[in-house]
């Protein structure tokens, strides 16, 4: 790496600003845009969520000097990370901090939040900064040939999707140099591991021609940046499937279609605009007669927010008339309620269904 890495000069032009405040005897700052769904709009037309503009300040002061030099602390690391082309994970730097005598983190959240403060203060992903999660990004299965490069050699290696018997291919932590090659007809994100091996049971998608996509919950950034970048490089429609309950929908599904408030500085890169919700919605849960657990305190809580609160949700009528369904029905249902009507219900007769009746689908 070299010193003009973009990443190392942003680090080193805000270290100069403090410094030269300090010089001056001023109290030096740091600004960043405040991460918050308060701080974001939606346009379909962009189809992800954008920050509005609000910032929030750190000022050295008696009561915040130790999240200033733990702010202070996390550049340093990234830069030390940058140009020794190295990695820390994000559990690995909550450790290094233990050698930051009264800076150190007392809890990985606390590390966590600084090290987001300063992903956003920079305008770019923690993975330029040398941070990678501890979470791996999915699981891949079906018509899909994945590329990438032998870490040792550099030379291309194929990956067939299809030849992992009863396992599957795991998306790495990085997926920019990743290339594909498939002739699938679309991809599947499926919300539970457990139905996405139920359907790599039965290869629905031999029988349906696509790719499945385990999310795993809230998809990681690595799993959003590789259905973005498969959809877009192979020009694939999206469709998602998760459990109908407000998580599924106003989380999972949101986070994985627009983004998130908290990383509204780097959705445009980590979302996928063109997903389409398939089910489980509230709808399916009369048409196709489900078991049902009664909503949670939570859930109710869930809903209020996303309609009160959430400019995507806000944005489609179609989601604001299905969460006021749930809320009406006060009950929710999972994937695997639909095993009420044989364990292989929704290879046979669920997915094609909805698949073929776009009608059904919310945005």
């Amino acid at each position: 790496m070299t010193g003009k890495n973009p990443v190392v000069e942003g680090i080193k032009g805000i270290a100069g600003s403090i410094y030269t405040s300090i010089i001056k005897k001023k109290q030096p700052k740091v600004n960043m845009p405040l991460r918050a769904l308060s701080n974001v709009k939606y346009d379909s037309k962009d189809g992800y969520f954008e920050l509005t503009g609000k910032k929030k300040e750190r000022t050295l002061t008696v009561s915040s000097v130790k999240t200033f030099a733990q702010t202070l602390h996390m550049m340093a690391l990234s830069k030390e990370l940058v140009e020794s082309d190295d990695i820390a994970t994000k559990r690995e730097a909550y450790y290094v901090s233990k050698n930051w005598d009264e800076a150190r983190f007392l809890s990985q959240p606390e590390s966590d939040m600084i090290m987001d403060d300063v992903e956003a203060m920079m305008m770019v992903n923690r993975e330029q900064l040398g941070f990678i999660p501890e979470e791996k990004g999915g699981d891949i299965a079906g018509r899909l040939v994945v590329i990438d490069k032998d870490p040792e050699t550099g030379k291309e290696i194929s990956i067939d999707c299809t030849k992992f018997g009863s396992g599957a291919y795991s998306i790495p932590s990085s997926v920019e140099g990743l290339k594909f090659e498939t002739k699938a007809k679309f991809i599947l994100a499926i919300e539970t591991a457990g139905m996405f091996q139920r359907l790599l049971k039965h290869n629905y998608w031999k029988k349906a021609d696509c790719i499945l996509i385990s999310l795993g919950g809230v998809p990681t950034r690595a799993c959003r940046r590789f259905i973005r970048r498969l959809s877009d490089n192979m020009k694939l429609p999206v469709y998602v499937f998760t459990d109908g309950d407000p998580y599924g929908f106003a989380n999972i599904y949101r986070t994985l279609k627009v983004g998130s408030g908290n990383a509204a500085h780097i959705n445009e890169f980590f979302c996928v605009p063109n997903a389409q919700f398939i089910g489980i919605t509230p709808q399916d849960i009369i048409d196709y007669k489900l078991p049902t657990h009664p909503l949670k305190e939570v859930d109710i809580k869930r809903i209020k927010d996303a309609v009160k609160n959430d400019p995507f949700i806000q944005h489609h009528k179609e989601w604001q008339k299905a969460m006021k369904q749930m809320a009406d029905m006060k009950v929710r249902a999972e994937q695997q309620a639909l095993a009420k009507w044989g364990l292989n219900y929704v290879v046979d007769k669920y997915l094609p269904e909805k698949i073929g009746n776009p009608k059904t689908w919310l945005p």
